[in-house]
């Protein structure tokens, strides 16, 4: 069975988007996974359309009404077992170990907020799981679910020629991914490290993992405070 992914949004239009290019779009032509990109409008009521009102209590900006949002989520996802994902700066941080949770299931539903966000009731109603991409605010929810289809979509079984290529990559192991070279030996005045050119694999693993430990302890040292995945 492929991977099924349902965005409900105010712009279908925004997808597949880069997802129909490169590793993902040719894994879409080859129907290992899918996409369905939903119009929220067409499940309001009224004759203009309406998705959103203002917010209760007061204050800036919209909010998506929970009736319309909650008829787009029962059309597309009734009798669903598909985790129901709602994309919002308030979420819990997108991680890895999510992305292969998500990568090894038969798919997602993904609801795009717009304005001010979306009426908590659908949220408990319909048990949407906020996720959250960075702590920076976007225009909409359509980016974020992009972005993170494409990190699932690249780690599904046969959309990478290298298996690998998904395995030894930063934040799989606990740490950031250790430096690249390639050809010329020689750029800039600067040299391939010449353990990479040694031919000791033993050696070249050690380089690597005391490199990639660097760069986590300099970056990002609140990752070497996380259990180690296996």
């Amino acid at each position: 069975m492929s991977f099924r992914a349902t965005v409900l949004t105010l712009y279908p239009e925004m997808f597949p988007g880069h997802l129909g290019a490169s590793l993902s779009g040719r894994a879409l032509e080859r129907s290992q996974w899918s996409i369905d990109a939903v119009q929220i409008r067409d499940f309001a009521e009224d004759k203009h359309r309406t998705v959103d009102d203002t917010p209760a209590g007061g204050g800036a900006g919209m909010v998506l009404k929970p009736d319309v949002l909650a008829r787009a989520i029962d059309a597309v996802s009734k009798d669903d077992d598909r985790p129901r994902l709602l994309m919002s700066p308030r979420g819990r941080p997108l991680t890895q170990k999510r992305v292969r949770e998500l990568a090894e299931g038969p798919g997602v539903v993904i609801v795009c907020g717009r304005f001010e966000g979306v009426d908590q009731r659908v949220i408990d109603g319909r048990a949407l799981e906020e996720v959250s991409i960075g702590d920076y605010i976007l225009s909409g929810g359509e980016p974020a679910a992009l972005t993170l289809l494409d990190a699932v979509v690249r780690i599904l079984p046969g959309v990478m020629g290298n298996e690998l290529s998904g395995v030894h990559e930063s934040f799989e192991g606990g740490l950031l991914e250790h430096p690249h070279y390639t050809r010329p030996q020689v750029f800039e005045g600067r040299e391939i490290p010449a353990v990479l050119t040694s031919g000791n694999h033993g050696a070249i693993a050690k380089w690597r993992e005391a490199e990639a430990r660097r760069l986590t302890e300099d970056r990002r040292p609140d990752l070497l405070s996380q259990p180690v995945k296996k």
